[in-house]
């Protein structure tokens, strides 16, 4: 079970953190016939089953390139072979158009009430869940718009770091697309760059290969070096210990884990009950001595 430190129940009691959501908190969703959200690889092993004709003999790198987890750049060729539109609807497909239901682990985040949410997620589970628990009062703000009003607003705020399946002109998949970004909403990333410093992320059901993630961390740690850590939340059996400290040195994370031996990550679930108990205690303590 994880061992919450003190610090970091600190941080989230006074909405001074920032939850950082993966694809591992849509994971467990299902549609009403028991179907669950494809995981990246799933997604792209369909599109090589059900596009083999159009893909042609482009079919074996994409495979090579899926089996050696480089996501992006087998992405990069179904886009170019595909094209965006076509590639737009086979994601609707998958990720929009089959009604996942939220789960009790979307409920327990929501109740940390953390001000503001980052998503990669292209799916809408979790903000859905957070407009209608909110009676629609929180914003949902992509990566192309201007962000910068809504950060010192009193409203809670969702950021899609890699836009949303309803717009699949401005998803970020591809190496290519992750360069554009950059390049064209600049702005967007000097935003995450400055949240670095003021908050203390949070990352749950994030991979570590997250170009994003890479990004901002390695360039808040060397640019600032000394600062206290961010979390990241991973089961053991995901990460080797030698590259665990690599990114402890590399990428100024603290890494919270948990036991997956049965893969349903029901300790994980358990551990952020606990969390939010010990996050509401804190409020209270602050609270009555007026110390936030």
């Amino acid at each position: 079970m994880i061992d919450w430190p003190d610090e970091l129940i600190d941080d989230i009691a006074k909405r001074k953190s920032i939850l950082y959501l993966g694809s591992g908190v849509s994971a467990n969703c299902v549609n009403d016939v028991g179907k669950h959200p494809a995981t990246w690889e799933a997604f792209l092993r369909d599109i090589l089953l059900n596009k083999s004709s159009e893909l042609g003999t482009a079919d074996q790198i994409i495979i090579e390139l899926i089996d050696k987890n480089d996501y992006l750049m087998a992405c990069e060729i179904i886009i170019n072979i595909l094209g965006n539109r076509v590639f737009g609807e086979l994601a609707a497909d998958e990720f929009r158009r089959p009604g996942y239901h939220p789960t009790e682990l979307h409920e327990t985040i929501f109740k940390l009430d953390s001000k503001i949410v980052i998503t990669p997620n292209i799916d809408s589970i979790y903000d859905q869940y957070a407009m209608q628990s909110s009676n629609g009062t929180i914003l949902i703000k992509k990566y192309t718009e201007n962000i910068a009003p809504t950060l010192r607003s009193p409203d809670y705020l969702i950021i899609k770091a890699h836009g949303t399946i309803d717009d699949p002109n401005h998803i970020v998949f591809t190496h290519g697309q992750y360069s554009r970004a950059r390049n064209e909403y600049s702005g967007f990333y000097r935003i995450l760059d400055a949240l670095m410093l003021t908050h203390t992320f949070i990352f749950i059901g994030c991979g570590i290969s997250d170009p994003d993630i890479q990004l901002i961390l390695e360039n808040s740690n060397f640019s600032f070096p000394h600062c206290r850590p961010h979390y990241m939340i991973a089961a053991n059996e995901t990460i080797n210990p030698n590259v665990r400290d690599c990114l402890i040195q590399n990428r100024n994370l603290q890494f919270l884990t948990y036991d997956n031996t049965d893969g349903t990550h029901s300790q994980l679930f358990e551990a952020l009950k606990i969390l939010d108990d010990l996050v509401d205690i804190k409020r209270q303590e602050i609270a009555s001595n007026i110390s936030w």
